[in-house]
């Protein structure tokens, strides 16, 4: 299982990679024209737009990004089944679909199926769509169907899958939406400790796209409260009006920085530069426009330990600024651009005292994530297992070492390849012929730097053939399993790898 949620991080990364770059965008054209949105300028409208276009389709990103990742292949077909896949289920459980499969008024339907093109139903799609092929990839049908075999029948098994899934849905996602709007009515009541509650189940729904339904409550006109909408006409209370907004920008703004560092220095020593460009990036577009997606989903799968101490923090954070009556909005997300604005409003209430609390929140995070990663060795970005050390990985390792003792010392120094094509190909040539050629080779994958192995028989992998190659390392990590260490130009090999095993 714990395998299965690192693969299923590694896999957000791709389409994660993209959002600062839009929440950059979004904060910018909205930082030029708060009120009207583009309305008032054409600039902000132009960069409003051009953002919107990848945040507001995250869904989709994930659905595509999900199905890739999780495909043995990460081949196009998956890609294209998880498109298929989710706009089945959110074309069938769209507001004015439901209104026509329930007889009803658009009027009458559930305020959930607004809501239907959540992160969550991508994440869904994508997982089912990756299933679907790593199933039917290779399915031969019968000569009269033949032009449906194999890949592209993996499209369609997966769109009758969405179907039987859209009608689960069409049942379950109305009673836990609506459960969870009934549930943040009644929180509201009590105060900043309600703030708190509010502000720890905002974080822990994010990965489902739940927190829409807990956000209407507080933040709209739902339950009366209408946070954002009075805060920003200042007709709400002084300390009071903005509680379920204001102890968003500590953690926004520098909570997460916080967490970004104690990442960035805890990633293995190889991966440094990789991780800090992607730290950068994310945390630049959390601190300046509140976007936290990309930051949060980098661990929110491979370390869901460090994901609910997030969302703990999350709830400390608008408890202590309700309590303190601290207060301060935002129209777009809880970062800089939105903090200045609002900290001239009139309901704003000693709003600067949040950057404090930020600060010290900033300390907290960097205190208690670097601990924790340290201390139970959680594998956030950048520490990734990756020990070649052959003796220390496991009994079956131990016994290759013994069978393979005699190569091990023969290998005095690596192959000297020219070019760079001919390299990829020299190495994947080298480690095709030491896995034991397609007769043994099961399923081989790449992640950030390794190539990650499944073969039939560990007996007839030649380790000593295959660490002839240009790579870092080999690890044994199981049985049927085994592990080989190439540095961040893997895709090229495992392309060139699945040349061989394609001819």
């Amino acid at each position: 299982m714990k395998k299965y949620f690192q693969r299923l991080g590694s896999s957000l990364m791709l389409p994660v990679a993209v959002l600062p770059a839009a929440a950059i965008l979004l904060g910018i054209g909205y930082a030029i024209d708060p009120t009207g949105w583009g309305g008032g300028s054409p600039v902000a409208a132009f960069l409003i737009k051009a953002g919107d276009s990848i945040i507001g389709n995250m869904s989709i990103l994930f659905a595509i990004g999900v199905s890739i990742g999780m495909s043995k292949e990460r081949d196009g077909a998956a890609a294209l089944s998880g498109l298929v896949g989710y706009l089945v289920v959110t074309t069938l459980l769209s507001t004015e679909s439901v209104a026509m499969l329930k007889g009803i008024e658009v009027s009458e339907v559930n305020a959930a199926f607004s809501k239907i093109e959540n992160q969550f139903v991508g994440i869904i799609s994508g997982l089912t769509a990756a299933a679907m092929y790593n199933r039917f990839s290779k399915v031969k049908l019968p000569d009269a169907l033949a032009f449906f075999s194999g890949k592209r029948l993996v499209p369609i098994v997966t769109s009758a899958v969405m179907l039987l899934e859209s009608m689960a849905l069409l049942f379950v996602w109305p009673v836990v939406y609506t459960a969870l709007v009934n549930f943040g009515t009644t929180i509201s009541g009590l105060g900043y400790i309600g703030a708190g509650l509010y502000g720890f189940f905002n974080r822990l729904l994010i990965p489902t796209g739940l927190h829409h339904a807990l956000n209407s409550v507080f933040w709209f006109d739902v339950a009366g409260i209408n946070d954002i909408g009075n805060f920003w006409a200042g007709t709400g209370t002084k300390g009071i009006t903005g509680m379920y907004q204001a102890g968003f920008f500590p953690i926004m703004m520098f909570g997460l920085i916080g967490a970004a560092i104690a990442m960035y220095q805890t990633a293995k020593p190889k991966r440094k530069k990789e991780i800090k460009s992607l730290m950068m990036a994310a945390g630049f577009a959390s601190f300046l426009t509140g976007v936290t997606e990309p930051l949060e989903f980098s661990f929110m799968f491979v370390a869901p330990v460090l994901y609910v101490v997030h969302a703990i923090l999350t709830g400390i954070s608008l408890a202590v600024s309700a309590f303190f009556n601290w207060t301060a909005g935002f129209g777009f997300s809880a970062g800089l651009i939105d903090f200045v604005l609002s900290s001239r409003l009139p309901l704003a209430n000693n709003p600067y005292m949040l950057i404090l609390q930020g600060v010290f929140f900033g300390f907290l995070y960097y205190i208690i994530f670097r601990f924790l990663i340290v201390k139970f060795n959680i594998q956030t970005p950048g520490r990734e297992a990756e020990d070649i050390d052959l003796k220390n990985s496991d009994e079956m390792a131990e016994r290759f070492t013994d069978n393979y003792s005699d190569n091990y010392n023969e290998i005095d120094s690596k192959e000297k390849i020219s070019t760079t094509n001919e390299k990829f190909a020299n190495i994947a040539k080298i480690i095709y012929t030491g896995l034991g050629e397609d007769e043994n080779i099961v399923n081989i994958e790449n992640c950030t730097t390794r190539l990650r192995i499944e073969v039939k028989d560990m007996d007839k992998v030649d380790i000593g053939k295959i660490k002839k190659a240009d790579i870092a390392g080999v690890k044994v990590t199981g049985p049927y399993t085994l592990q080989i260490v190439i540095g961040l130009q893997v895709q090229f090999v495992w392309e060139e790898l699945d040349k061989l095993i394609s001819k």
